[in-house]
């Protein structure tokens, strides 16, 4: 009987409930894409650098976790050093640079000899290696968002370049240009920005890792094997990043609780007369509230599932749009926004389903 009840209700008035429906849909479609989109960058930046193929990452003192915003700022002869190592059968240097011309971006000069020594070598889908200082290898994510060819010019730091390649996606950056140019370009000739390494045999990496550090003047260089700095990119890792989340997801809240506060509010000021004949036949203060908050729960629930099955839509969209923008929607965010919808809901109409249950019988009757 009361389902029935809250079900008529809900339907009795339309154009509320589909707004509260949609408040509680952007909520959630809120949640689950600007999180998915930080969580994908991460993820994604994981998996191209797992991709390299390196087993040790060498960045100069002081560097951070992240790839590309220090410059170059240690000689390439450090590469000569590790190369001498036992166990250490390739090193490559690269220099990184962050480009902000319409997204951001790492763009990586590479010596393509020992970058394919430590790689394995890139998979080109058309095209070829540098044949000159003005050449770009880029990736086909990269090449399917610009809609670029190879013989193409894109342009990356004030300067032209002609794309001399196309490549699958999956080994560091989506943008390789020779290392010279780039160290050339920034003012850093002779210079890296970080280390890869490929062993004999991963399993001896913390080896290497003590050997390295006990060069003399690296001492205080980030060595790492490559799982270590793929366990340590997570969210926590990253400054900032956990902030901008808890910051998200407090905005969706509040979304949520404002919209359902207002949308019940004004249902049970609608419904006084209801109320008051619910209270004539005998109904207690705890059924009252049951009957608003049981309302407010098919609200929220219908609300959960539009801004579920908006999200994967939008994911659709931007994958179609921007193929290098990667959307990450796991099962865990997945219950965390559903979790944190139906609690915002339930706190906005608590103070309404209240409100209800106090309300006069006499006087609820009496009311026009």
């Amino acid at each position: 009987m009361m389902n029935r009840m809250v079900f008529a209700n809900v339907v009795h008035r339309p154009f509320r409930t589909v707004i509260s429906v949609v408040a509680v849909g952007v909520e959630v479609t809120l949640i689950l894409l600007i999180v998915g989109i930080l969580l994908g960058m991460l993820n994604d930046s994981k998996n191209r650098q797992s991709g390299i193929g390196a087993d040790i990452m060498v960045q100069p003192p002081g560097s951070s976790l992240l790839m590309g915003v220090n410059g170059a700022p240690v000689s390439v002869k450090v590469a000569n050093k590790i190369a001498q190592l036992q166990h250490v059968t390739a090193v490559t240097p690269i220099v990184t640079q962050i480009m902000t011309s319409g997204s951001v971006e790492v763009l990586y000069g590479i010596d393509l000899q020992s970058f394919n020594a430590v790689s394995g070598g890139f998979h080109y889908l058309s095209g070829g290696p540098f044949q000159g200082p003005n050449d770009m290898i880029i990736d086909d994510l990269k090449a399917a968002q610009k809609h670029l060819k190879v013989g193409d010019t894109i342009e990356a730091l004030n300067h032209q370049f002609r794309v001399c390649a196309v490549v699958e996606h999956g080994k560091g950056a989506r943008e390789f240009v020779p290392i010279t140019t780039l160290q050339d370009m920034i003012g850093a000739m002779g210079k890296a920005t970080i280390f890869y390494v490929k062993l004999d045999n991963p399993n001896n990496a913390d080896e290497v890792v003590k050997a390295i550090k006990d060069i003399p003047g690296m001492q205080q260089y980030g060595v790492r094997s490559l799982k270590e700095y793929l366990s340590l990119m997570t969210s926590a890792s990253v400054p900032g990043l956990t902030t901008v989340i808890d910051v998200v997801i407090s905005i969706a809240m509040i979304i949520g609780f404002i919209v359902i506060f207002q949308a019940m509010y004004t249902a049970v000021m609608e419904r006084t007369r209801e109320i008051g004949i619910l209270k004539s036949l005998g109904a207690s203060k705890l059924y009252i509230v049951n009957v608003v908050l049981r309302e407010t729960l098919l609200i929220a629930i219908a609300g959960v599932i539009t801004g579920i099955g908006i999200s994967y839509a939008a994911r659709i969209g931007l994958h179609i749009r921007f193929q290098t923008l990667p959307v990450l929607i796991t099962p865990a965010w997945l219950l965390k926004a559903t979790i944190i919808a139906l609690v915002g809901s339930m706190l906005g109409a608590f103070y309404p389903a209240i409100k209800a249950a106090q309300k006069d019988p006499i006087d609820a009757l009496a009311y026009e």
